[in-house]
């Protein structure tokens, strides 16, 4: 994405992350604050439960590293003339705000293709651009976690109620995956055709399409899946369950297809003796006795503590993975090789902030990329780069139009 520019005028996870990747591919994106308040996510105090320092800040980093930051106030005249002369040099135009915001600050599709017809203009909203709610706001806790049936699916019937979304921006994040491969082949089809286009992903769309087996699924039948509570868990395969150990860590066997894997599997849990026993020695077998299969190899499991499984299981030729958390893996020595975690320059000065690197990975690379920016810290060199003189920008600082 070298050489291309993009545009971002966004605030929260959802777009901005879109604009974090597209930055993590090389691009240049120049993200349009408010010239008081900036992104109005830099003033959350709190996340998940966890209070936040605002110089370390992670709903900030994640979705901004590596962008220039130019405070704007496009709903001033000032204001939005300095944001079309910085569309005049983008390639792509990146906005989460609601309709009548784009109508009312003169940044909508007719208004940012009237000073730039090539520009490859790029949506995120709640439920998508068309249809009754195409003016309702939401989140990703409502409109990914809750309305989608993703937190239906994930919460256990036996619970009562209902799971609420453990991890913050977790459908913003997707959905900004989803926006920047959108964004690359719009670019793809304007190089080789001239012609441009509009993305829309919505954070509704994203959640059906990572549940999609099972939203087509439950369309076809009437009926849901749902997670289980471990003591209901059941399993027509004792190869695919989740096993305590002696110390109360989690192995989880994912043995899709045994076939090939029984012996060797049967082997490394200890249970050498079941690979020649006529009611584990072949698929089908294992499945009709797959309860009693469950508890032997609940057994040998339990005797044994969760690392001793985590180093042992490595040679196993079926798979499996150990159940960790987020803050487990950032020890994760695969993780780790694959650069799957990139330190950047703390904006406190101290040790280096850890932010997650996109999924998309090209030629083995290391990413190179910067922190995020504070709020308006790069205008004065954006508008120079795009000629504007001294007195102009004091003009301008001085209207209040920008920061």
């Amino acid at each position: 994405m070298q050489g291309i520019r993009v545009l971002e005028v966004a605030q929260f996870t959802f777009v901005p992350a879109a604009g974090a990747i597209l930055a993590d591919w090389g691009a240049d994106v120049i993200k349009i604050e408010h010239p008081v308040r900036g992104d109005t996510q830099r003033g959350f105090v709190n996340m998940g439960g966890f209070a936040m320092d605002p110089n370390r800040h992670p709903l900030i980093e994640h979705p901004n590293r590596g962008k220039r930051s130019v405070g704007v106030d496009v709903s001033t005249p000032g204001g939005q003339q300095v944001l079309y002369e910085i569309a005049r040099t983008a390639d792509v135009f990146l906005t989460n705000y609601l309709p009548a915001q784009r109508q009312r600050h003169k940044f909508d599709l007719e208004h940012i293709r009237a000073v730039n017809p090539d520009i490859v203009y790029a949506r995120g909203s709640a439920y998508g651009d068309k249809g009754p709610e195409r003016d309702t706001g939401g989140f990703d806790g409502t409109a990914f976690w809750t309305r989608s049936g993703i937190g239906h699916a994930l919460t256990p019937e036996e619970l009562g109620g209902a799971l609420s979304q453990g991890i913050p921006a977790f459908g913003d994040s997707i959905g900004g995956m989803n926006i920047a491969g959108g964004i690359a082949a719009a670019l793809l089809h304007r190089e080789r055709t001239g012609e441009t286009a509009e993305i829309d992903v919505s954070l509704l769309s994203t959640a059906w399409w990572a549940a999609g087996a099972s939203v087509t699924q439950g369309l076809e039948s009437g009926e849901t899946m749902r997670s289980v509570l471990p003591d209901n868990a059941t399993s027509v395969n004792p190869f695919m369950a989740n096993y305590l150990t002696a110390d109360g860590g989690i192995i989880n066997l994912c043995i899709v297809s045994p076939t090939g894997y029984i012996r060797d599997t049967w082997e490394h849990l200890g249970l050498a003796e079941l690979a020649d026993d006529p009611r584990f020695n072949d698929v089908l077998p294992l499945i009709e006795n797959a309860e009693a299969g469950v508890r032997l190899i609940a057994e040998a499991i339990r005797a044994r503590p969760f690392e001793h499984w985590r180093e042992h299981l490595k040679t196993m030729r079926g798979q499996w993975a150990p159940f960790q958390s987020l803050v487990d893996l950032g020890a994760d020595a695969q993780a780790l090789a694959n650069d799957m975690v990139v330190e950047v320059e703390a904006t406190d000065g101290g040790k280096p902030f850890k932010v997650v690197r996109g999924p998309v990975q090209f030629n083995h690379e290391p990413l190179q990329t910067t922190r995020a920016p504070q709020a308006s810290e790069h205008t004065e060199l954006v508008l120079m780069d795009l000629g504007l003189d001294w007195d102009r920008i004091a003009e301008l600082k001085e209207s209040g139009a920008i920061a």
